[in-house]
């Protein structure tokens, strides 16, 4: 399918990252459905605003889920083709305020993982019925790239994301055979999203200066990629993981 034939549906999409992903999808045409847990106002403004609809829902949650793409469905009038999980657990990037491995707890890992596996599989099992039916789906998980270069160890956050890149490879070989491809795009730090707001500018001026393109990767740009893995360029490409940081790990 075209971008401008698929209905999109992109959570955690109230702010920050997944705002500037809806708003790509939209401007190529796609149906878009904005699904956030608690940012309500402003995600219904950027519903009306590209033409979409906003749910709430905690994604983790499969009666939640369940009422979402029922809701979705109904107001398009067509399936979700296309699921791109954003949703992030609360979480803040603050490197000076982060917890060290001699206090970090174990609830903090299963938050995370709850939040980026769960949230994730609840989702895709959820588009799985109608995605087979149209012969078509998609899967774009949003990764990290701090598993490949801890430069800033968040150990519980970057334990989740290669947990959810190790899901996305068996998703693909899973769903290979009815059309559903499943990838990720994972990002370095983003100049600025609300999680990426209490990092300091030196972290930030670092990062730049030790990538080829001398800059920090913004959240439009960022969002680009996944434009990639749902259209129909990709159609031969699944279980992949692309990396956007202007290049500081190449991989």
């Amino acid at each position: 399918m075209k971008l401008d034939e698929q209905t999109v549906l992109v959570t955690g999409a109230g702010r920050g990252l997944g705002s500037a992903i809806a708003r790509a999808f939209a401007a190529h045409g796609a149906r878009v459905v904005v699904n956030y847990r608690r940012s309500q106002e402003a995600a219904e403004k950027l519903a009306t605003e590209i033409g979409g609809v906003a749910v709430q829902a905690d994604v983790t949650d499969a009666d939640q889920v369940d009422a979402l793409f029922a809701t979705a469905e109904k107001h398009f009038g067509t399936p979700i083709t296309t699921v791109v999980n954003n949703a992030l657990a609360d979480f803040s990037f603050d490197g000076d305020a982060r917890s060290k491995a001699d206090s970090i707890e174990w609830e903090q890992f299963d938050s995370q993982f709850r939040g980026a596996v769960k949230g994730a599989l609840t989702t895709t099992q959820r588009a799985i019925p109608g995605m087979r039916a149209a012969g078509f789906g998609r899967i774009v998980n949003v990764g990290t790239n701090l598993f490949q270069n801890p430069v800033v160890p968040y150990h519980d956050y970057t334990a989740s994301k290669a947990a959810l890149l190790s899901l996305t490879r068996t998703l693909a070989t899973d769903l290979g055979p009815d059309g559903i491809t499943v990838n990720m795009v994972s990002g370095g730090l983003l100049r600025t999203t609300d999680a990426s707001a209490a990092t300091p500018d030196e972290v930030f001026d670092l990062i730049a200066s030790s990538t080829p393109l001398q800059r920090v990767v913004t959240p439009e740009e960022f969002a680009d990629a996944l434009l990639f893995f749902a259209s129909p360029w990709s159609r031969s490409v699944t279980g992949q993981n692309l990396v956007v940081d202007g290049g500081l790990v190449k991989d």
